[in-house]
């Protein structure tokens, strides 16, 4: 957590940056997924919880396999860093947390392994967000983060654009000018 001073996790909420980890991304627009690139698939269904930074989510492995359930906690250092906390839960525990309150969001996350040094993947958003496809590439150092190039496959760069971040798309849709 070394570009993230011990006051600034403090004043997000982890008095202890030990439980927390760094999560350093970069987000981009797709038109499509390069499906030739694919290693892996998952259904991801998120509960955004109302007036909070949790997220509850359910990840199921594209062709069947065991429930994923786990409670995370982001808070964003800026629009590329943020920190996260997680537990995994059981299904009594899951089936719990879902009754509170917030928005769902549904997407099919294809892991493209790692290109060039970072873990990528590509969000194909279901419902109301019905036809955004977002590539995400997720860093171990800032320096790698900021050295990284965009994707052949990518149209737009939007890690700048906080309309563009889970939390926001859950409660807003889609950005106004998004098909431009």
């Amino acid at each position: 957590m070394s570009e993230i001073d011990q006051a600034t996790a403090a004043a997000l909420g982890w008095p202890k940056s030990k439980y927390a980890w760094v999560e350093r991304e970069r987000r981009w627009l797709c038109k499509s997924v390069p499906f030739e690139r694919v290693v892996s698939a998952e259904v991801y269904t998120d509960l955004y919880v109302e007036g909070t930074q949790l997220r509850l989510r359910e990840a199921v492995a594209v062709g069947g396999g065991a429930r994923m359930l786990r409670l995370g906690r982001k808070a964003d250092v800026t629009p590329a860093v943020r920190l996260l906390t997680s537990i995994y839960l059981s299904p009594q525990e899951y089936r719990l947390l879902s009754t509170l309150p917030g928005r769902t969001l549904q997407k099919t996350r294809h892991s493209l392994g790692k290109i060039d040094g970072a873990d990528v993947f590509v969000d194909v958003f279901e419902g109301a967000l019905s036809g955004l496809i977002m590539a995400e590439a997720e860093f171990e150092t800032l320096e790698a983060m900021e050295r990284y190039p965009m994707p052949e496959f990518a149209v737009r760069e939007v890690t700048d654009d906080v309309r563009y971040t889970g939390g926001m798309l859950v409660v807003d849709g889609l950005p106004d000018g998004h098909a431009d």
